[in-house]
């Protein structure tokens, strides 16, 4: 997979970033300041800022270039992280867990443990989807149920993903590049435990705590738990088996779409997603979905924002790719040791750092590049770099809203069933509290033969 741009980066300069930093500020500030203007027109303020960063791009650089570095990062980056999105959520929503259980720190404990060991089986999107209505129905009744979803966004949309490529889209493309499929699950799993069990008795002592005020309210009466739509499990597997599919079948047929290379085996699992896709809405029950509050409005919002940070990526994508000749250099010569060898703390800091806030999965190919490009030698003598390029697009995914598309996702669930999420700031001050001074843990312990960070 030839992640390289047709844009020349060492002839752009670091103005060329700022409709990328537009676009994260109105993401940002948007819901905050202007709610109403916000939630009435992102589509189109996310279209103003693809704009501004289309319409110079053409009159400085020519329309030939521009248009063929935009397209290669949609058809080829965006495209397949929304299908994939897509199915995931799709097929999540058709899967209906009804009753309510009685809703106590323990429990909720229990949902946040089984949704961060799920999410690396059916994504941190399936997870999300499969378990946070009915986390959110169990907490409803309650007073204090924000921290609740935020810490479920920590869990079982981001940390949980990092043991396969199922996971979390990074470890996707990295599958793809060629790095084993079972290579995340053998190499990470310590430093997943590290991050996981501490967040998850933080969670626990904050709800315990916070659990004493609920005695003024009025808790409904517990029903007995059903699953239904179990169809969509097996559809589950069939996206498993197209991704797996796509990797072990290689035809060596290519299609080019104005300069861009389309391998045939990428167009058919994206094809087959959509089928997937399809047959869960034809062969779940209309009153499943409608049960699960299941609507497209928080898929459209991602698919909508996403679009517009991947078309703005563009341009800094280009420069980091320039190496040393480009506008970010002093970012990339951060990852070198003096003697040329890489340096695993700071490519587990920057390529986390620039996926809180540029989405994870360009970050991960980006440094992933950067590193060599080669999977044999990432897996081999390499592991410490894959391992924190790996673990820094993953878990770093957490620190903001925009760091990984469940978040979006979940968020936008919560808010739509009246829970008052903390807006862009407030989330990221709280999951920098929670989660920093565990990555710092990261860096400084020598955890694993792998991974010697520090």
């Amino acid at each position: 997979m030839d992640h390289s741009l047709p844009l020349d980066g060492a002839s752009l300069v670091w103005p060329w970033a700022l409709p990328f930093l537009g676009i994260l500020l109105s993401i940002a500030a948007g819901p905050l300041l202007l709610a109403k203007v916000w939630h009435a027109h992102y589509g189109k303020i996310v279209l103003a800022w693809a704009v501004l960063t289309l319409v110079p791009l053409a009159i400085v650089h020519g329309p030939a270039p521009a248009l063929a570095t935009v397209l290669q990062v949609l058809l080829s980056d965006y495209v397949s992280f929304i299908l994939l999105l897509f199915v995931l959520y799709t097929v999540a929503g058709g899967i209906l867990i009804s009753g309510r259980i009685r809703t106590r720190p323990w429990t909720n404990l229990g949902i946040l443990a089984l949704g961060t060991a799920l999410a690396s089986f059916v994504g941190t999107t399936g997870a999300s989807l499969i378990l946070v209505r009915p986390l959110i129905r169990a907490n409803a009744w309650r007073r204090h149920n924000v921290h609740v979803v935020v810490f479920f966004i920590f869990l079982a949309g981001n940390i949980g993903g990092a043991l396969t490529p199922l996971g979390d889209p990074p470890l996707f493309v990295g599958f793809l590049l060629g790095v084993d499929f079972l290579w995340p699950a053998q190499n990470l799993w310590l430093q997943t435990l590290i991050v996981a069990v501490p967040v998850l008795v933080t969670f626990f002592v904050v709800d315990l705590w916070l659990f004493r005020d609920e005695t003024a309210s009025v808790e409904p009466a517990a029903e007995p738990l059903r699953i239904r739509g179990l169809i969509n499990l097996l559809l589950f597997a069939a996206i498993i088996a197209a991704i797996l599919g796509s990797s072990a079948w290689k035809p060596g047929i290519a299609f080019h779409v104005y300069k861009t290379e389309l391998q045939l085996q990428n167009v058919v699992r994206d094809a087959v997603l959509v089928v997937i896709a399809v047959a869960s809405l034809v062969l779940t029950r209309d009153e499943h979905r409608a049960a699960n509050g299941f609507t497209w409005e928080p898929i459209r919002e991602v698919a909508i924002l996403f679009a517009g940070i991947f078309v703005a990526i563009a341009p800094v994508m280009a420069m980091l790719q320039a190496g040393p000749n480009g506008a970010f250099a002093f970012l990339l010569q951060a990852v070198t040791a003096r003697d040329g060898t890489p340096h695993e703390a700071a490519y587990f800091w920057l390529t986390g750092a620039l996926s809180a806030f540029l989405d994870n999965t360009p970050t991960y190919v980006i440094f992933f590049e950067l590193a060599g490009g080669d999977a044999r030698q990432l897996m081999g003598p390499l592991a410490g770099t894959l391992a924190a390029i790996s673990m820094g697009a993953v878990y770093m995914g957490a620190l903001t809203y925009i760091g990984n598309a469940p978040n979006l996702i979940v968020r936008a669930i919560a808010e739509e069933r009246g829970i008052a999420m903390p807006n862009f700031f407030a989330y990221m001050l709280l999951a920098s509290l929670v989660l920093i001074p565990l990555f710092a843990l990261l860096t400084l312990l020598p955890i694993s033969p792998l991974l010697k960070l520090g």
